[in-house]
Formats: C-alpha cells, structure tokens, sequence
C-alpha cells in the first residue's frame, strides 16, 4: 500500500478486514489490532462502525445511479443501454470491489432509518432497469418476458462478481467478462 495516506490505508484494511470477517463479527479493536494502534485511534478515522457502513454503503450505490441515469438519460436504444448498465456495473465493482461485497452482503445492517433509505435506493435501481428491459421488449428489441424476474436474474449475475475481483485481483480483465456476460445475458433476452 506503498504511495497512499493513512486514512487511505485505514480505510483499505478496514474494508479487507470486514470482507473477512463480516460486518457484524468485526469489531474497532479488531481493526485497531489489525493496524498495530491503539483503539481510540480507530476514531480518528471514523466515527463508529455504523457511520463507517453507512458512507461506503451510500457512495457506491451513487456511483452506480450516477452511471445508471447517464445512461439511461442518453439516446441509446434499449439494447445499447442494458449493455452499457452491464458494462458499467462490471467497471464499478472491478474498481471497488470490497466495497461492492458490502452492497451485497452487509446492507441489512444499516439501522433506521437509513436502512429504509438504502432499501428505496436499491428498489429504484432495479425500476430504472426493468424499465429499460420493458423499452426494449415494447420496441420489439428483446423477446417478450417478465422484466421483473430477468431483472433479477441478471443483477443476480452481476452481484457475485467482487469475489472473482477480490480472488482473484490480477487475473481479471473487466472487458473480457463484460464480454462473456453481456454475451449470455443479450443469448437469453434478445429477440431473433
């Protein structure tokens, strides 16, 4: 972790370490240990684990709206913009994937009434997905089908991927399984 700050490397290992262990089973002094200091300095980093939860929970989730509702919002045709929601869902998790695997993992930790707010925010991903799904079924892009279920189906292929990212760091390439899904993916929904 040569050429980062402390709060840089504080944070790196506190993501390792809650990947390892879970949210729950990780404690401040677990990551004081962890980090070789005392743990009231674990505050001078964060305010508690919850707020901690919370701002890597609530950034990442707006990085992957931001790129969602660019593409949403651009004039691409259906099949363009699924394709581009897969391309982007990939490129987020390649570049944050411990964070990623809190996304999946630890958002039911979160305690009200932001947990509530989380919930809306993921609901809403999934809307603006199916309503692209729905776009391209209606313009007779995609076959008829049940958004709601492929929806599912494909964030269901797409949530896994912090594993292969944090197994195996240095052998993924990003385009290559954007390549490979989005292959498997357009095999099952596009309309011949």
């Amino acid at each position: 972790m040569k050429g980062i700050t402390k709060k840089e490397k504080f944070l790196a290992t506190t993501l390792q370490l809650i990947h390892e262990k879970g949210f729950k089973a990780t404690t401040l002094r677990d990551i004081a240990q962890k980090l070789n200091f005392e743990v009231a300095n674990v505050y001078n980093y964060i305010d508690s684990k919850q707020a901690l939860l919370e701002a890597y929970l609530f950034d990442i989730s707006d990085e992957f709206h931001r790129a969602q509702d660019r593409i949403i919002s651009s004039t691409y045709s259906p099949r363009e913009k699924l394709r581009r929601m897969i391309a982007s869902y990939i490129q987020i998790t390649a570049k944050r994937p411990y964070e990623q695997a809190l996304l999946v993992n630890d958002w039911r930790n979160l305690k009200e009434p932001r947990r509530q707010e989380f919930v809306k925010r993921r609901k809403d991903y999934e809307d603006k997905l199916m309503a692209v799904l729905q776009e391209g079924v209606d313009q007779g892009q995609f076959r008829a089908l049940d958004v709601e279920l492929t929806t599912h189906t494909l964030l269901a292929s797409l949530r896994w991927l912090y594993k292969k990212h944090i197994e195996e760091a240095k052998a993924i390439n990003p385009v290559e399984i954007e390549k490979q899904l989005t292959d498997f993916i357009f095999s099952g929904i596009l309309k011949n």
